[in-house]
């Protein structure tokens, strides 16, 4: 019988396999394509109004914002970038001054001043916008430099020991306007700023993880390894116990209840106590106790009765749990093959998340006109290398090329969201695969077990490894991959819901809620 089903076996969902197949090469197309073209420093670094990555190749660590003010604007939110000149810098700064101050100064406060003006800048210029109007006392934030905020024991913002200061255009400003600007120059940064801690606090308690999973791992092999040989004690114990620890709630609750008799305020009820912050309030009355106890007293109750009628039941359990341990004894590397799973799966996660970064920092650098005054080519693109020659400059003198974001026009950066979606689609589909390829091999080395008529003779001397060479043989590879590809389809759906129902929570319409 064994040899016939051996003979008749065959490749199943062939279409789907050799699409998976398909499939895994476009990805690892995408993932050669997107590495040859990202730059994960764009994710890492800020970017000045030249494109210069400040920390890298020889430039200044720390990127300046001109007037941070101008962060608060709701072009941020569309550009993803402020629009106000932006250097790096060696230090941010860490006084209050502004350029007619350092002007008029000590030659200590011009070369101060000097420090946060553009390179080659003539410092007794101000009409080209070469220099910040003022400098405010700041720190350094995800390599930026943003105000230095605080508050006064009043709850009033304060920079440095400043409530007002005047701007530019010789404005007085309250430091609370600077919350805003603050928030919004950082806003694509708060969600990388996150990962990059979680990353951080790994790489500095791995070994603790990687500790606790061994100790876990060992003591589940000891617990399996007893059940085999002291099962229906152990479940015996366990049931007992339970029904002990919550005997001995009621005891104490009625205690509780027994102490409070004739305390005063005791006898107050629950709802004329109401909500309370403080849950120790509810424990200085009775009845809170006395609900406490009806209800342990209720589950106990229960308990006694399943144990009852269900004993038959719980026999059939414990001789179930005693087969599975002793199958998992002739099968020790089922204990071991989940590690595997996992080291695939960290696989495909770090491939996904490697792609997703070069994917989103592939584009070319692309630079916009900004300008003070009116201007017919406000927010055009333009190039820095010829914009000082050009007709935009000669028409508004006010004019400035300056960083943007990152983009492009060509063919590879008008897909590149087609690119960003392909990938998580594949995440999916490779991490479904990969479970299901987990599932089956481990219940194709216990149907060994199963079907063994003398055991442990007939038991193949690796089961798992057999499981796993007929999963890959394409016997079922073709199955494995259309059910993980139905659960893909499934989750990305699930995921662009949910997207959306996120983003439109604020939203009062019926018909969009029912969507």
């Amino acid at each position: 019988m064994m040899s016939l089903m051996l003979f008749s076996r065959g490749c199943t969902d062939i279409l789907c396999c050799l699409l998976f197949i398909l499939f895994l090469f476009g990805y690892f197309a995408v993932g050669i394509l997107a590495w040859s073209q990202g730059d994960p420093r764009k994710v890492i670094y800020p970017t000045d109004s030249r494109g210069q990555f400040c920390g890298q190749a020889g430039t200044k660590p720390f990127l300046f914002y001109f007037n941070i003010l101008k962060c608060a604007s709701p072009l941020v939110l569309l550009e993803l970038q402020c629009p106000t000149p932006q250097i790096c810098v060696e230090k941010c700064p860490d006084r209050h001054l502004n350029l007619v101050k350092a002007k008029l100064g000590s030659n200590e406060d011009r070369e101060y001043y000097s420090r946060y003006c553009k390179e080659g800048t003539d410092f007794t210029i101000l009409r080209d916008a070469l220099c910040p109007a003022m400098l405010l006392p700041s720190k350094a934030f995800t390599r930026r430099c943003l105000p230095a905020l605080g508050k006064l024991s009043g709850g009033v913002v304060v920079v440095g020991n400043e409530t007002s200061f005047f701007d530019d255009n010789n404005n007085r400003v309250n430091a609370t306007d600077l919350l805003e600007a603050s928030k919004k120059s950082n806003i694509v940064l708060e969600a990388r700023q996150v990962a990059m801690r979680i990353f951080e606090d790994y790489t500095q308690s791995w070994h603790w993880i990687l500790l606790g999973l061994v100790i876990a791992m060992v003591i589940s092999l000891i617990f399996i390894v007893l059940l085999r040989f002291l099962a229906a004690v152990m479940v015996w114990v366990i049931i007992i116990l339970v029904i002990l620890v919550i005997g001995y709630g009621i005891f104490h609750c009625y205690m509780e209840y027994a102490a409070l008799k004739g305390e005063p305020g005791a006898d107050v009820t629950i709802r004329d106590l109401g909500l309370q912050t403080d849950f120790s309030v509810y424990l200085q009355i009775q009845q809170t106790w006395l609900a406490f106890m009806i209800i342990l007293a209720i589950v106990e109750f229960i308990i006694i009765l399943l144990l009852i009628f269900l004993r038959k039941r719980i026999l059939i359990a414990i001789a179930l749990i005693k087969e599975a341990s002793r199958a998992v004894g002739h099968i020790m590397s089922a204990m071991f093959y989940p590690l595997l799973t996992f080291a695939l799966l960290a696989v495909v996660i770090a491939y996904w998340a490697v792609t997703a970064v070069f994917l989103s920092t592939s584009n070319e650098q692309i630079y916009k006109v900004y300008n003070k005054s009116d201007c017919p080519f406000s927010m055009d693109t333009c190039d820095p290398k010829t914009f000082n020659t050009s007709n935009v400059s000669a028409q508004c003198p006010d004019a400035e090329c300056l960083f943007a974001f990152y983009g492009g026009e060509t063919l590879y950066h008008r897909y590149l969201i087609l690119l960003q979606f392909y990938n998580v689609f594949l995440f999916f589909w490779c991490a479904n695969f990969v479970t299901a390829l987990g599932q089956v091999t481990l219940s194709g080395a216990f149907a060994s077990y199963y079907w063994a008529f003398k055991k442990p003779d007939d038991i193949p001397a690796y089961p798992i490894f057999s499981s796993l060479g007929r999963a890959l043989r394409l016997y079922h590879t073709g199955s494995l991959a259309f059910g993980s590809l139905i659960l893909s389809l499934v989750q990305v759906i699930r995921v662009l819901l949910e997207y959306l129902d996120h983003k439109l929570k604020g939203w009062k319409n019926a018909s969009l809620n029912l969507v």
